[in-house]
């Protein structure tokens, strides 16, 4: 049996929320199936790291997709003459975007929706290509996977595909990140946040976040109240607009924002471990992979009660309306003054943390695969 995957983006110290579910699958996958052979399609001069057993053949093609109209002739060139030569019996795409030239039976993963929800978040033509192609990959697919029940349900209603094609795969949480002693911790505060208790942001800084009203209610919260506390933001400054920027710039306390750009996996782990909480309030999310770390850490969670947060959250977090920079800011207060809600919440967000995990979600992927498998040698 032959698999072929899109790995484009699994690039050395560059992982974020989808490279880190495809690295974590693919891992499992292919040493869990040692008699299937792999074919990883790189665009780039592949990391070794990435080659996780010896039946992974990788495969560089160019140009490097990382641009709409080379996304096309990768997607629409590239892979489809790879595919041929390699006669593979499944194309898997972890990004969502497939290739609408082959013949190969493929199965796209689609982590979320948010360029039809808030088209105006990404530049014009990325948007302009997701909303003409992202379609056309929903219905070329044989199977969809997707990362939580409210993103199943978005992609069946808005590209109406019948719920019994789209197979839910959770992301999981990294397996290193666990509590740390409070002397650890104090020595983490110090190092970053001259020793004082902080709220800790993580993800690409893009306006889907919600920095904007993050920044506006944690100036609120400093505002009325005199606690030295600090806000940490974790993430690279790729999508830095100018709404963010203002927001930023308008605030009275901005000194006590701390940015961290984007950090290690052993150095995350510390920074979130030694966090007062953890305030991830995006208006859209196809999961969150943060919150269930946040439990993994024993950190307590503020996140939104809107797509795919409650869902994942369940009862360990306090849910707010990420449109209201009020709500917001009491959150983050409840979150400072009361000890006893930070211990409840924490207690039942590390009851939640075990329905998330990699090897869950391998098990679940690699089910869809066999199940695009077998149904293509029931047909022949």
């Amino acid at each position: 049996m032959r698999i072929a995957v899109n790995t484009r983006l699994l690039v050395k110290d560059k992982l974020e929320g989808i490279g880190w579910f495809t690295y974590e699958n693919l891992k499992r996958i292919t040493r869990e199936n040692r008699d299937v052979e792999f074919y990883f399609f790189f665009d780039r001069k592949h990391d070794p790291a990435f080659i996780f057993s010896d039946n992974i053949t990788p495969i560089e093609l160019f140009p490097q997709a990382r641009h709409p109209f080379l996304y096309y002739l990768w997607f629409e060139y590239s892979v489809p003459a790879a595919l041929k030569k390699i006669k593979p019996d499944v194309f898997l795409s972890p990004d969502g975007y497939l290739s609408l030239k082959t013949k190969t039976p493929s199965i796209t993963i689609f982590h979320d929706l948010n360029f039809e929800h808030y088209p105006e978040d990404l530049p014009y033509w990325e948007r302009k290509y997701y909303r003409r192609f992202f379609p056309r990959y929903a219905h070329k697919a044989r199977r969809i996977a997707t990362v939580s029940e409210y993103s199943k349900e978005d992609i069946g209603n808005k590209y109406n595909i019948s719920p019994d094609k789209i197979d839910v795969v959770y992301n999981g949480g990294n397996e290193s990140f666990v509590p740390l002693e409070q002397g650890e911790i104090q020595a983490v505060r110090n190092k970053l946040a001259e020793g004082n208790p902080y709220f800790v942001f993580i993800g690409a800084l893009h306006p889907r976040k919600n920095l904007v009203n993050l920044f506006k209610a944690f100036d609120r919260f400093r505002m009325q109240n005199n606690a030295r506390v600090k806000l940490v933001v974790v993430g690279e400054k790729k999508w830095w607009t100018a709404s963010i920027r203002h927001a930023y710039e308008s605030m009275q306390h901005k000194e006590e924002v701390i940015f961290t750009g984007r950090l290690s996996a052993s150095r995350l782990h510390e920074v979130l471990a030694s966090a007062l909480a953890l305030a991830y309030v995006s208006y859209f999310e196809g999961f969150g992979i943060p919150i269930v770390e946040a439990y993994r850490c024993k950190v307590p969670v503020i996140t939104s009660k809107v797509t795919s947060m409650p869902e994942v959250a369940g009862e360990g977090a306090l849910l707010v309306d990420p449109f209201e920079v009020e709500d917001i800011s009491n959150a983050l207060q409840r979150m400072y003054a009361e000890e006893n809600t930070r211990k409840e919440l924490i207690a039942k967000g590390w009851k939640i943390k075990d329905r998330f995990t990699w090897d869950k979600s391998a098990e679940r992927l690699w089910k869809t695969i066999m199940k695009v498998i077998n149904k293509e040698k029931n047909n022949l």
